[in-house]
């Protein structure tokens, strides 16, 4: 699933762009989910609900905080969005190079080169396929950068996914297993305890019955912990090379 968001402070821009994505998108696996009339609804929307949007294509002239001062805010907590501009003049193509912007569109956008930006943001979410983890709750659909994964532990059939860095205070829950997680990221992350499923690369600290992640205390049980603790020391060992 490609899910797109549409941001510009004019309504038509907006239904035109919609209309012109509308002639190229695949039916059944992608979709416009939402639309924003300002940078700063943009910005604070995906801040609250990381992994919900794969692409959102930006309207560079908006009033307020512009598309480009939108992408710099964006690019503080996430990383991982692709990030197309729309503009009206060729001068701003360069400077999005400074916010990693995978795109730009020339307004009025043409299905020709929606086409093309399209099959180059399909290739990168493929290429990254392997670096992210999906999931579903009643809220939606998700698509996480493991990089941005502290740590999952379950809760009777119920997984919660703990974030890391910025968004460390965020938890995602969704019903599963957690013999399935640990299976699916095949060996990424490190099972210490029957209910808990950490990410090595943001262990800080090993001790004899616990482990920090992201200054977060897990618990490590006896029965995992000579094989936890061999992976973890590998992981950082890794890290420090």
């Amino acid at each position: 699933m490609l899910r797109i968001g549409i941001c510009d402070d004019q309504i038509d821009a907006r239904d035109a762009l919609r209309f012109q994505l509308e002639k190229v998108l695949h039916e059944e696996s992608e979709q416009i989910v939402y639309e924003f009339s300002t940078g700063e609804g943009a910005v604070r929307w995906i801040r609250k609900h990381p992994g919900e949007i794969d692409l959102l294509f930006l309207d560079v002239e908006m009033n307020g905080i512009n598309g480009m001062e939108a992408a710099e805010q964006i690019r503080e907590f996430d990383r991982e969005i692709c990030l197309v501009f729309v503009t009206g003049y060729s001068d701003y193509v360069f400077d999005g190079y400074k916010v990693n912007a995978l795109d730009y569109v020339i307004k009025p956008a043409q299905a020709k080169k929606l086409l093309e930006v399209l099959k180059r943001v399909r290739e990168h979410i493929f290429n990254n396929h392997e670096k992210t983890f999906s999931f579903k709750n009643a809220k939606g659909t998700y698509r996480l950068p493991l990089s941005g994964i502290s740590y999952f532990y379950s809760d009777k059939r119920k997984i919660n996914l703990v974030c890391s860095g910025l968004s460390q205070n965020l938890i995602h829950t969704f019903y599963g297993k957690l013999d399935e997680v640990e299976e699916r990221l095949n060996g990424l992350f490190v099972r210490v305890h029957q209910r808990y499923l950490v990410n090595p690369r943001q262990v800080t600290y090993i001790g004899s019955e616990s482990i920090t992640v992201d200054g977060q205390t897990i618990p490590m049980s006896r029965a995992l912990k000579e094989k936890a603790t061999m992976k973890l020391a590998k992981a950082l060992l890794e890290i420090e090379s």
